[in-house]
């Protein structure tokens, strides 16, 4: 999805470093003396980390994504258990902040124990942190990660269960153009490498529908006074706002606009997805619609199960990404426990397990089928179309695209 703001390197990797230190549980890692490619003697304990921001303004997805995959990891332990191994969780918070992640990624390749990574929320985090995996042979697995360069790279360890943004940008404009009969436009996008190719694949799609695009305006992540780009809105008087970026802008951007009077519908990304959109927004976000690679959970019998446990367990409801996390974990362990197989149920190197991630293929989820083309990319990534009609979440879902 979408990069955060910067901070010390230094700092975050001290934190880091302590979980690493808190997860490890004081044991040995004996697979150090194998250089971390297994098929050794070493230890039986396999880590698979998460990588997504704990805190800062991205924190509601990127516990969600966490929590997820904890409960997908957390159901397998009994079963790796009989193939002689013990799983273990390593979360890592990246803050949104792509130094954050490509130092928490150096420490993730570092520790020999790690076979996996559930991440990112951000694309903008996501494409140098999984330079860092590529280095190592680490396999990550995304929930969520929509930018074209996230596999358009061609890295042999990056995969996605989610669409991307040249599929959902011209699904969103397709929708604009002809269900809402939008013909002028305004854009306003948030200058990072998710919010700024949403928007871009928006514009597109919208241009070649026979739509006017009347301004393409960036804002800056952290900013909260948007009364500048509003007034351009007021001028140009569009018929529909379109907004890449995410949910903390998002909903400030929603309520200010109709604090102006500005009631024309609002349409946005994946990036909205979230309650948090509605407690900032309030009433405001009634009109608002936003395309996102995330379906609705509890419309199956799965779906309705994985929430009524993530509820139990966490004290707290499903969010956009929870079980986008819970399947991203499902594919990883799927592709490890293969690796375990093919390897005479011998612990794998780190390539034998991204070998056999990158080939799995109709593994059910709860919310979604995987299996991952030679890019990495899911063929049976969807979009899904909701709209506000109140200050409740989640949206009301209006319609659906399957990927061509």
């Amino acid at each position: 999805m979408v990069l955060k703001k910067t901070l010390s390197i230094l700092a975050t990797t001290t934190l880091a470093v302590g979980i690493l230190a808190g997860c490890s549980g004081g044991q040995k890692n004996e697979t150090a003396n194998n250089g971390g490619n297994g098929g050794g003697g070493g230890s039986n304990v396999i880590k698979i980390a998460t990588q997504t921001p704990l805190s800062g303004g991205s924190a509601t997805l990127g516990e969600s994504i966490k929590l997820g995959a904890q409960l997908a990891l957390e159901e397998q332990q009994a079963n790796f258990e009989k193939l002689g191994f013990k799983l273990e969780l390593v979360p890592y918070d990246d803050q949104g902040d792509p130094k954050k992640g490509v130092a928490n990624a150096q420490l993730i390749g570092a520790d020999k124990q790690i076979f996996g990574v559930v991440g990112h929320l951000n694309s903008g985090v996501a494409i140098p942190s999984s330079e860092i995996y590529e280095k190592y042979s680490i396999p990550m697995v995304s929930p969520s990660n929509t930018a074209t360069d996230v596999t358009d790279r061609g890295l042999k360890t990056v995969n996605r269960i989610c669409a991307r943004d040249d599929f959902q940008g011209p699904a969103g404009a397709k929708f604009a153009v002809e269900k809402l009969g939008a013909k002028k436009i305004f854009i306003i996008q948030d200058k990072t490498a998710y919010g700024t190719g949403l928007a871009e694949a928006f514009k597109k799609g919208a241009e070649e529908l026979g739509a006017q695009i009347l301004g393409f305006e960036g804002i800056t992540v952290g900013e909260k006074d948007f009364n500048g780009v509003l007034n351009q809105v007021l001028a140009k008087k569009p018929d529909l706002i379109y907004f890449g970026g995410l949910y903390t802008e998002g909903g400030l951007l929603i309520k200010q606009a109709r604090d102006k009077g500005i009631n024309v519908p609002i349409m946005g990304g994946d990036g909205l997805d979230s309650s948090t959109l509605v407690q900032i927004a309030g009433d405001a976000v009634k009109n608002t619609y936003m395309t996102s690679a995330a379906g609705l959970t509890t419309v199956t019998d799965a779906g309705k199960q994985f929430a009524e446990k993530y509820k139990q367990k966490f004290g707290k409801d499903i969010e956009s990404y929870s079980a986008y996390g819970y399947d991203a974990m499902g594919v990883l362990l799927k592709g490890l426990e293969n690796a375990i197989k093919a390897n005479g149920n011998k612990l794998p190197t780190r390539q034998q397990v991204a070998e056999e991630v990158r080939k799995v293929q109709d593994y059910q989820g709860v919310v979604t089928k995987v299996s991952f083309d030679e890019k990495g990319d899911n063929k049976y990534a969807k979009i899904y179309i909701y709209k506000f009609d109140e200050a409740k979440y989640p949206a009301k879902l209006e319609d659906e695209v399957s990927k061509q």
